[in-house]
């Protein structure tokens, strides 16, 4: 039996570049000795994606659309592909062309050496501002310093998985999903292929900072209690330099009568104890807020509509409402 691939390719506003990608995608797969499947998951789009991925799917009998519901996420799109997938390899690739289709052989190969995944790793991201790739290249050594599972640094989502690999990830049903933490946290056998990142061929990219943040918190609070432990190690300090503060007070007055100072020194302990707990409390809320979510059990995501050969079905949650 032929070995199988799928292709996985979450898109959100992809209409300036689908069909380019898809036409650089179909060249690699032709090229290959491999029966592949190509699942193209519309993320919410608001423009013509799912139209697109409609007329790529009459045209090319490898293609599986889903369009989901509403914006979930591209972690959650990533999920579904995932959830949809059925070959003995599953490559995740955006459609932005920055992660080149043309490395998808040299992945796969380097997986049936006997790896269960192959990441691959960003020697360079042309096109990013210095500031992008600063900030970029300070998240992933924060996340390997902090997570109890360190990710391999300046690595995306573009890889390929083994089935047992992906198994192993439709078992993690959390609603509070950082993908790139979940792939290193399954272990297994994982080693890193190194490329040039090319610059983004066509449209914007839907990654400001706002949600960049947003993800760097999710991928923090998601792995580590490292900031809670901060929020200790804060207030125990805080908490020690008041003491050692008040005794040396206590020492000028009982020693040189010196007058304690009123006003200004008040404030500025106030301020700062005031500082301390916002903090505190500010770290404990997010870790509240995520047990929060994770309590109603949510499914991942729904699926509205499909093109071309479904997956599972239903294709909302292969462990249900009750189970997701």
């Amino acid at each position: 039996m032929a070995y199988s691939l799928s292709i996985i390719v979450p898109a959100y506003n992809e209409t300036e570049v689908l069909e380019r990608f898809h036409a650089r995608l179909s060249a690699v797969l032709d090229g290959m000795a491999t029966r592949a499947t190509v699942i193209y998951v519309d993320d919410g789009s608001r423009d013509d994606t799912w139209a697109i991925i409609g007329r790529l799917a009459q045209a090319d009998a490898r293609v599986t659309g889903l369009k989901l519901s509403r914006n979930f996420g591209k972690e959650a799109a990533m999920t579904a592909g995932l959830d949809a997938a059925d070959a003995d390899a599953v490559v995740l690739i955006d459609a932005d062309l920055q992660d080149p289709p043309e490395l998808i052989p040299e992945l796969v190969a380097r997986l049936r050496e006997g790896n269960d995944v192959v990441y691959a790793t960003r020697a360079d991201r042309a096109g990013e501002t210095r500031l992008k790739k600063f900030t970029s290249a300070a998240f992933y050594r924060v996340m390997e310093r902090l997570s109890d599972n360190p990710m391999p640094r300046d690595t995306g989502d573009f890889r390929v998985l083994s089935r047992r690999a992906v198994a192993a990830l439709r078992e993690l049903r959390e609603r509070q999903r950082f993908m790139k933490g979940l792939f290193a946290w399954i272990g297994y056998r994982q080693v890193s292929l190194r490329y040039q990142r090319d610059p983004r061929y066509a449209g914007d990219t839907k990654w400001n900072y706002w949600r960049l943040t947003n993800l760097a918190i999710e991928g923090i609070t998601s792995f580590s209690v490292a900031p809670l432990r901060m929020a200790t190690w804060l207030g125990l300090s805080a908490a020690l330099l008041a003491f050692l503060y008040g005794l040396w007070v206590i020492l000028k007055v009982l020693l040189w009568g010196d007058p304690v100072r009123g006003y200004p020194t008040l404030m500025v302990v106030i301020v700062f104890l005031g500082g301390a707990q916002l903090l505190a409390l500010g770290v404990i809320g997010e870790y509240v807020g995520r047990t929060y979510a994770e309590s109603k059990r949510r499914p991942l995501y729904y699926v509205e509509e499909r093109h071309g050969a479904a997956g599972p079905s239903p294709g909302d949650d292969p462990l249900g409402p009750g189970q997701a």
